[in-house]
Parts: C-alpha cells; sequence; structure tokens
C-alpha cells in the first residue's frame, strides 16, 4: 500500500509547499527547473523539508533516469549498476543520495568520477553541514542548496492536502510535535488514522506513545537528537545539552556513543581554549566504559555540563582542515630539502638537511605553499 506521504506529494513547484527562496519566481531552483539546466547539487537542511520531492520534481523536468539510494545502505556496486546499466530513458541520469553524510571518502572519491564526466548527475541530500561531511572535490563540482524548516502555516497547508478532518487543537499539537517536518506529521496523521476512526488530539497523543517510538537508532530522530546534543555544548547550554543527553539515553542510546561524541568535541570545539577538556572527555568515557548504565549517566552528566561551560576554539580544528584540504588538492609536494632526513652518505651528499637550523622563523612548508597559515590566531 502507497504511503500517504507518497500519495500527495506534489508533482511540480506549483504544488510544492515552502522553500520561496529557492522554488519562487525568478529563485536559482524554479530557473534552473525552468530551463532545463543540467548540473549536480546539494540539498542541505532538516529532515521532511522537501529534499526527495524537489529531486523527482528537478529530475522530471529534465526528463531524465532518475534513481535513488540511501547512502546508509548504499554501495560502490549500486552506483556502478546505475551508471553501466540502469534506466531506459534517453536523458541524462540522476542520481538522488539521501543522507550522503554517511558515505565515507573513499565511497566519495568512487563517486566524484562519474560525476566529473557528467556521466552521472548528483543530488545529494544532507542534514549535516556539507562543508565537514562531502569531500571537498565533490563539493567543488556541487552547487550547496539550503533549505529551511518549514513554518506553521506552511505545514498546516500540508497537513489540509492529506484530506482529513482535524480539529484546530489537533492541528496545533501536530505543528508544534513535527517542528517544521511535514513528513512526520503526514505519517502522524496516517498512523493515527490506521488505529481510530477519528483524528482527534487524545487519539494523536495515544498513537505517539513514547519517545521511544520515534527514536530509531538508525534513523534520523537519532541523527537530529545527537546533532542538537553536540549544538547545544557549542552554544554553551549546558541545560539544552542534558535534556538531550537524557533523551537520548532514556530511549536506550548507546552511552559509549554520546561519549565517543563528547571526545570528539572536546578536540573540535574547545581545543586551544581548554586543553584539558580533552582529558575530562577521555575520562568520562573511561568512566563510561567500566562503570555501564545506569550509573555511568552520571559521568555524562559531569562531563557534558564541564564541556558546555568550557571555553570554546576552533582555530586547531579549522586548521587542520585547511591543511588536509591542501593535501588533497596539491598531493605530495617537495619537502625543503633543509628539513630532509639524511641517514646516508648519498643523501647528505646531495644536500639532504643541509642548512638545517633547530630553531627559525623561516617557513617550513613546501615551496609551493610558502608562508601560508592554517592556524588563523597563530601570532
Amino acid at each position: 500500500m502507497e504511503p500517504l506521504a507518497s500519495k500527495i506529494r506534489p508533482k511540480n513547484l506549483d504544488e510544492f509547499v515552502g522553500q520561496e527562496h529557492l522554488v519562487g519566481e525568478g529563485k536559482p531552483l524554479r530557473v534552473a527547473i525552468k530551463q532545463k539546466h543540467l548540473f549536480s547539487f546539494i540539498f542541505w537542511g532538516p529532515p521532511g523539508v522537501g529534499k526527495t520531492t524537489l529531486a523527482k520534481i528537478y529530475a522530471k523536468a529534465l526528463n531524465a533516469d532518475y534513481h535513488e539510494l540511501s547512502a546508509v545502505s548504499a554501495s560502490k556496486d549500486d552506483i556502478r549498476e546505475i551508471v553501466e546499466n540502469g534506466g531506459t530513458l534517453l536523458g541524462p541520469k540522476i542520481l538522488f543520495l539521501d543522507e550522503i553524510h554517511r558515505f565515507n571518502k573513499a565511497q566519495q572519491d568512487f563517486l566524484l568520477p562519474y560525476v566529473e564526466s557528467g556521466r552521472l548527475t548528483l543530488i545529494g541530500a544532507t542534514t549535516e553541514n556539507p562543508s565537514f561531511e562531502v569531500i571537498p572535490a565533490l563539493l567543488s563540482r556541487s552547487r550547496v542548496f539550503v533549505l529551511n524548516g518549514l513554518s506553521e502555516s506552511e505545514m498546516k497547508k500540508i497537513i489540509k492536502r492529506t484530506n482529513f478532518k482535524l480539529k484546530k487543537d489537533a492541528i496545533d499539537w501536530l505543528v508544534q510535535m513535527a517542528d517544521g517536518d511535514a513528513r512526520q506529521a503526514i505519517a502522524m496523521i496516517e498512523n493515527t488514522a490506521g488505529l481510530y476512526s477519528d483524528i482527534t488530539l487524545p487519539n494523536l497523543k495515544n498513537t505517539l506513545q513514547s519517545k521511544t517510538l520515534r527514536y530509531d537508532k538508525k534513523g534520523e530522530e537519532h541523527y537530529n537528537t545527537i546533532s542538537a546534543f553536540i549544538k547545544s555544548m557549542r552554544a554553551s547550554q549546558p541545560d539544552a545539552a542534558l535534556y538531550y543527553m537524557c533523551r537520548m539515553l532514556d530511549a536506550g542510546e548507546d552511552p559509549k556513543f554520546i561519549a565517543r561524541r563528547m571526545v570528539i568535541f572536546a578536540s573540535e570545539d574547545i581545543g586551544l581554549a581548554m586543553p584539558t577538556a580533552l582529558v575530562v572527555a577521555n575520562a568520562v568515557f573511561a568512566a563510561v566504559d567500566t562503570i555501564g548504565m545506569p550509573e555511568c549517566a552520571e559521568n555524562l552528566a559531569h562531563g557534558v555540563v564541564y564541556l558546555s561551560q568550557a571555553k570554546k576554539n576552533r582555530d586547531a580544528y579549522n586548521a587542520y582542515l585547511l591543511a588536509v584540504a591542501d593535501v588533497r588538492e596539491h598531493g605530495n609536494l617537495p619537502i625543503p630539502i633543509s628539513i630532509r632526513n639524511a641517514p646516508t652518505k648519498l643523501m647528505k651528499n646531495l644536500g639532504y638537511g643541509e642548512g638545517y637550523k633547530k630553531y627559525t622563523n623561516e617557513s617550513l612548508l613546501p615551496e609551493k605553499l610558502k608562508n601560508k597559515k592554517y592556524l588563523k590566531s597563530e601570532k
């Protein structure tokens, strides 16, 4: 049986609700669709705001061979099959890759030549910042469109399209519960209709049953919650961070998963502002690993509050991103001869290590990157 969300999915931009900054008159995506402009792009935004729908509308407008994959389960073979055998239409081959941030570097590297050659046009979708989750080479060949959560009025328009009769209190509750996620609102209506004759506020609440039903450790809610947890610590809001921590634990999340993210956060977001944060985060992880639930929740709470209240400095992390980008762009540039190792007489005769000074202000980077600064706060 076809899901309700699929049944009422817009077929064109005139039926589409939301993202006016992209699909309104004269806006970039509407213009691209109208002109049948073929190019790769990435949708970045929260779940349930129209990423898949817009990809389908775009592909249909270009009369393309349209294929969908989820990066959670897709493999290189799936991509190869699409490129070599997929589809019968004469139009371009378009791959919609949901959760593209779940593809590792090797998988993204595999995808890159197909995009570069034009054999495949990529539409990626992600809830995470593509600057950090998509390899630079692939990102540079794609345009990024940022999608926003749906407003209350937009959510109400979509709820009305389901053709189910809901009273105002039920609609208001549904809009608040879904928090800009149309797919979640539609699913709640569909599930409630399958259990009850009327979609009332009490019946909606009964259908929801518990937080646990909405928290799938392999699904979107898992990533939404851990994202909210990290962003709350980043914003130095311990109350919000504790809430999301408790929400994950109450739903059965592995406490070591939370602790691992805290260790990453200590270097990525706090870094040089308070280097001991990494020591604390590692101590929390060790305690979680040793003690286990439920007592280790106290250790997590201790660490969450500490990390949230700590000063933040991303200079080291940002410097790393800049350096790794140069490594990938330029490859193995020649190391300055003065700092090369010279274990043999031949190497010494060739000048390896010649002119080396233990303490120098002269840049030791390869010649092509001479005097380049990655650590922006460096004096």
